[in-house]
């Protein structure tokens, strides 16, 4: 019988190194997140998270290899129009970018275009704007649709965000500290929202310093300090008192319950 081809991981670094000013940044030796798989990557402020998150949408490249260090989808030199299609980012930066006035449906529309809002010149179609109703709705925040977005509450602005990372309908979403400078209240439907995503059967890259982050979705977390991975495997082995306490150099105590992990310290 013929075999059938096995699909080449999403994500492929191998030997990857980012130097900023002759000082490495991010040096990976070995990693692969096969299609599909939902991850998080947890550690410290200054660890490297945010250069990770930028060598896989590859805003930097790493040093130069014989063998290319970063294989998409088993492609050396993909166009970057195909990372971007593939992928969604959803961040607390991208939010303090927006300056204007525009109502969320329109923040929701510019994802199809890779903007915060509508383009000029752009004409709206009615198909844009089932599109991106429909993927509110889906996240419970169609009734935002008509709102001024500097109106909206944090969490509020957030899920916009999210809602315009989906809109492309991209296989993975990379969740950048998805809820830095959130209540309780933001957080929650912030994480909702994470889960739904994953739900949907697309690929959750949490990136974060916070287990709390962490949905019952994600199974995998690589623990990163000191600008590499240090750890590597299922989060029931490596959330730990002793694990995160080494990783952030702090006495700290991991709780979980019923799939969500708590961090607390021990004063």
């Amino acid at each position: 019988m013929p075999c059938t081809p096995v699909a080449p991981p999403f994500l492929q670094i191998r030997d990857a190194v980012v130097r900023r000013e002759g000082r490495p940044i991010l040096e990976i030796g070995s990693l692969s997140i096969a299609e599909g798989e939902s991850i998080c990557l947890l550690g410290p402020n200054g660890a490297g998270k945010s250069t990770f998150i930028q060598l896989i949408t590859r805003e930097v490249l790493p040093l130069h290899r014989n063998e290319t260090p970063v294989l998409f989808r088993g492609q050396e030199r993909p166009l970057l129009t195909e990372v971007r299609a593939a992928l969604g980012i959803v961040s607390s930066s991208m939010q303090k970018q927006i300056a204007v006035h525009l109502p969320a449906l329109d923040v929701v529309i510019g994802g199809l275009y890779g903007m915060l809002g509508v383009p000029r010149r752009i004409e709206v179609t009615e198909e844009d704007r089932r599109r991106a109703l429909e993927t509110m709705e889906a996240l419970g925040i169609a009734d935002l649709a008509s709102r001024d977005v500097m109106t909206l509450s944090t969490g509020q602005a957030r899920r916009v965000l999210i809602g315009r990372a989906l809109v492309s309908e991209p296989s993975a979403v990379i969740f950048d500290e998805p809820c830095t400078g959130l209540d309780p209240e933001g957080m929650f439907y912030v994480r909702r929202c994470m889960r739904t995503v994953a739900q949907q059967g697309r690929a959750v890259l949490l990136v974060s310093h916070y287990p709390e982050d962490i949905i019952p979705e994600i199974q995998r977390v690589l623990l990163l300090k000191d600008a590499r991975i240090v750890a590597d495997g299922p989060k029931r082995q490596l959330l730990t008192d002793a694990i995160i306490s080494q990783l952030f150099d702090t006495p700290l105590q991991v709780r979980q319950k019923d799939g969500y992990y708590s961090l607390f310290g021990k004063y």
